[in-house]
């Protein structure tokens, strides 16, 4: 299903820029998975999309089965360590063969590409730990940006670890500034206030499915940093579930069922929708931007501006990572 509701806005001195989210099923395996984005990203572009969003952890798919299975927690659980090693051999390795298959895809279609993965770190500190990670990739195929989620929700602290401010940043591209932020990222109010304070025109807010209070605060995102907010939300049936675990039968009543929605959607810098949720059925959304939009809405806030105290309050990041180690990590 292809959605387009595009906002076109005509007059002197308007930019404006298409944007793309993608809304899928996630794949049982990292290979189909990067096959699946290139295909998905390919038709994206093809409809004009300069930037194209993919949800959190659509590779290798949110881990589901941690919220609607049964006994994850119990320790020791040999068929959950059998669950974990499996869906870590299928992660992202940034600065290995598939980081390097996502760069090709954005080189390839010449777009922008935000794609929500789960990474593991193949050699040196922090070996053998998973990320929930959002990677932005220029036109080119450069990384841009690599986030890592600051802080795993509830049983999310099973399987990643703890990330850093380094990434909690909006970074120059050819269409605008973008930045993002990963699921409950967008209820910390100041790895928010980092992301207004970088400028973001555009934000992309991943989520596994985006329900009503994540459109809730995909909406106040947006309001509040007087931006464009792409939220971006997965598919995923119950059958597609691990076999090695047991299904809540409340949670889950046939294998047909969705339990993660998809709910995608493009919000403007005013906080209403431009496209309409969609849930519970694939579909790529369009939208265009009118960027002159965030200036405008800045006239009555601006959280980092004039409605900014800086005489009363102090904020900055701590970036870990050095400026060396940065540019290390982006040159893989």
């Amino acid at each position: 299903m292809k959605i387009d509701n595009s906002l076109r806005i005509d007059g002197i001195g308007h930019q404006i820029v298409r944007v793309a989210v993608v809304q899928a099923e996630v794949s049982a395996t990292l290979a189909a998975g990067l096959h699946q984005t290139a295909a998905l990203a390919r038709e994206a572009a093809a409809g004009g999309a300069k930037l194209i969003a993919f949800p959190e952890a659509w590779l290798p798919g949110y881990p589901a089965w941690l919220d609607v299975c049964r006994d994850v927690g119990i320790w020791d659980h040999a068929p959950v360590k059998a669950v974990f090693a499996r869906y870590a051999e299928e992660c992202v390795d940034v600065a290995g063969d598939s980081g390097a298959e996502l760069a090709k895809i954005a080189a390839e279609i010449g777009a922008t590409l935000i794609v929500g993965v789960t990474e593991c770190v193949a050699s040196g500190p922090g070996s053998g730990t998973l990320y929930n990670a959002l990677l932005t990739y220029a036109p080119d195929g450069r990384l841009l940006n690599h986030h890592r989620k600051l802080m795993p929700t509830y049983t999310e602290r099973l399987v990643w670890g703890q990330g850093d401010a380094d990434g909690l940043r909006a970074v120059d591209t050819p269409m605008a500034r973008v930045g993002g932020l990963v699921c409950w990222e967008h209820w910390m109010p100041l790895a928010r206030q980092a992301l207004h304070d970088s400028g973001e025109d555009v934000h992309v807010a991943t989520w596994p499915t985006v329900h009503d209070m994540h459109q809730l605060a995909s909406r106040h995102y947006a309001f509040e940093g007087r931006c464009f907010v792409l939220a971006a939300g997965s598919l995923m049936r119950a059958g597609a579930l691990p076999p090695e675990l047991e299904p809540h039968p409340e949670r889950v009543r046939d294998a047909g069922q969705y339990i993660l929605r998809g709910g995608s959607a493009i919000i403007a810098p005013n906080g209403t929708y431009l496209v309409e949720p969609v849930f519970d059925a694939p579909c790529i959304l369009y939208a265009d931007l009118d960027l002159t939009a965030v200036r405008r809405e800045q006239m009555t806030l601006d959280v980092s501006g004039h409605y900014s105290r800086p005489d009363c309050f102090e904020f900055r990041p701590i970036r870990k990572r050095t400026a060396r180690d940065y540019a290390e990590d982006l040159s893989r």
